[in-house]
């Protein structure tokens, strides 16, 4: 079980002039912290093959350059995460309007999304709360919704991040964590040697401005990880979907996934990532549909990061499981639908292996 501190943060953009730091400390020492502003992890720190303790979450030296940062470094962003094509959807015959803030397209909520927000926050028992309300409209959105994200960080190192929402009218829900890794430390420069498996049949291309075209076998394309390679082996080769991210920046339907039943029932392992300079690997487990594995590519400009270390494009990866880019307008895609009197439930776990 945890011990839990919070300390509060001068803040000169935060209402009320102050931030919440939470820390989570193991019975080994490994450590998670987190910050009110978008829910965010903003450290994650684990031992390597030697028990050498290094911090492996991209962040900010400080707080508020969480605020409007481009990254999305960490947080809980929505209420859509990724894209909705020309920030318009459908939802029982009537059309609603996004803020478009990705070229002509509609990213992770809009401008002022839940990565933006302050949270509410409390400790309960062993873990962190945070909880946001979304009023009828927000960034466009139908329907008044209550959201949450709980932590959990357990003595093996597992940190447990579980998703619930409710809302008063139809709507549509996509919540992930938008964190960055670097195994070898956050600030230890590229991640194209980091081995990553992800146990996905299919992936989601898609046209110039990232919307889904289909879905597509990851077979016989620089789109296969079905078994584990190295992120940088094929991510300058010459293929479209790679030339439109930049690198990787694209999403996979996870095998496996199910509708119903528990969380319990619904998780399963869905990605793996191995850094073998430092022996830390990362086992990803959701409930979620898919994952968007986005390769950093555009991190050069972004706030300075907790050692002074200026980071460059690729030295992180985000595996941020979810639900797919633009579903409510695709049918064929996982639905992300939420009506009165159910619960919006997922969930993700990071487990931290050496």
């Amino acid at each position: 079980m945890s011990k839990i501190e919070v300390s509060q943060i001068a803040s000169e953009k935060a209402k009320g002039g102050k931030l919440s730091l939470y820390t989570l400390t193991n019975a080994s020492g490994a450590q998670v912290k987190l910050t009110d502003i978008g829910a965010a992890i903003v450290g994650i720190t684990v031992p390597d093959k030697n028990g050498e303790m290094k911090d492996v979450a991209l962040g900010y030296r400080n707080l508020d350059d969480y605020f409007y940062d481009g990254p999305a470094a960490g947080k809980n962003v929505g209420r859509y995460a990724n894209r909705i094509a020309k920030g318009r959807f459908t939802l029982d015959g009537k059309e609603y309007e996004l803020p478009i803030n990705n070229g002509p397209n509609s990213l992770h909520g809009g401008p002022e999304g839940f990565g933006n927000h302050v949270w509410d926050s409390k400790i309960e028992g062993d873990t962190v709360v945070f909880s946001i309300d979304s009023p009828d409209g927000d960034q466009g959105y139908p329907g008044n919704l209550k959201a949450q994200v709980t932590y959990k960080w357990s003595d093996n190192n597992d940190l447990e991040i579980t998703y619930k929402a409710t809302t008063d009218a139809p709507t549509v829900i996509n919540l992930t964590n938008h964190c960055y890794f670097n195994l070898s430390g956050h600030d230890a420069g590229s991640i194209h040697d980091h081995k990553l498996t992800i146990w996905a049949t299919k992936w989601l291309p898609t046209d110039e401005t990232q919307i889904p075209v289909g879905i597509a076998p990851v077979k016989d394309t620089p789109m296969d990880f079905t078994t584990a390679k190295a992120i940088g082996r094929d991510i300058d080769a010459d293929f479209e979907a790679l030339k439109i991210g930049v690198g990787y920046d694209h999403c996979w339907l996870a095998d496996g996934y199910k509708k119903e039943g528990s969380l319990a029932e619904r998780l399963r392992k869905v990605a793996l990532l191995e850094d073998p300079k430092s022996g830390r690997y990362l086992e990803i487990y959701t409930t979620q549909p898919a994952a968007q594995v986005y390769t950093g590519n555009w991190l050069l400009g972004c706030p300075v990061s907790k050692s002074g270390y200026e980071y460059k494009n690729r030295d992180g990866v985000a595996i941020e499981c979810q639900g797919a880019p633009d579903a409510p307008n695709q049918p064929e895609l996982p639905s992300q639908r939420l009506d009165p009197g159910q619960e919006y439930s997922q969930q993700i776990v990071f487990s931290f292996r050496k």
